[in-house]
């Protein structure tokens, strides 16, 4: 299942990428993640390991092992899902005027033939609306880090 969405941020790219790499403060503007944490030392660049706690329908329900494995700074971000949910996650910044169009898609599938899928399809439009949601939050909150 794929689901894309897009936004533009009143900060710039390097003000956005800052935001998104402070891995510990993303549940301030992703209300579907009630903890992020990095596992291991590394905290930067293809390699970074991390663990986050996920919230489905409000409950946090499970962990969920992340790995990045594209880092372009200030422009792309690649991201691995690895375990129950499968998948890649990209996300995009490029300069827009004062700002940052941010897009962000999510490929993802659940290890369980048929019935994996027709869960994801019904999950679909809430995926949706919190990518939506964590965007709006995301212009909030970096605008108001904007240096």
């Amino acid at each position: 299942m794929k689901v894309a969405a897009q936004r533009t941020l009143p900060a710039s790219p390097e003000t956005v990428w800052r935001v998104l790499v402070d891995w510990e403060t993303q549940p301030r503007w992703m209300k579907d993640a009630s903890a992020v944490r990095v596992l291991g030392a590394r905290r930067e660049g293809a390699g970074v390991r991390l663990a986050v706690r996920t919230r489905v329908f409000h409950v946090p329900l499970f962990t969920e092992e992340l790995e990045v494995t594209g880092w372009e700074p200030a422009s792309a971000m690649v991201i691995e899902h690895r375990s129950f949910i499968r998948g890649t996650g990209r996300w995009e910044l490029r300069r827009v005027n004062d700002g940052t169009e941010f897009r962000w898609s999510e490929e993802v599938s659940l290890p369980v033939p048929v019935l994996g899928e027709l869960a994801l399809l019904v999950y679909r439009p809430f995926l949706r609306h919190m990518m939506r949601g964590a965007l709006d939050g995301l212009a909030a909150y970096a605008g108001s880090v904007e240096t």
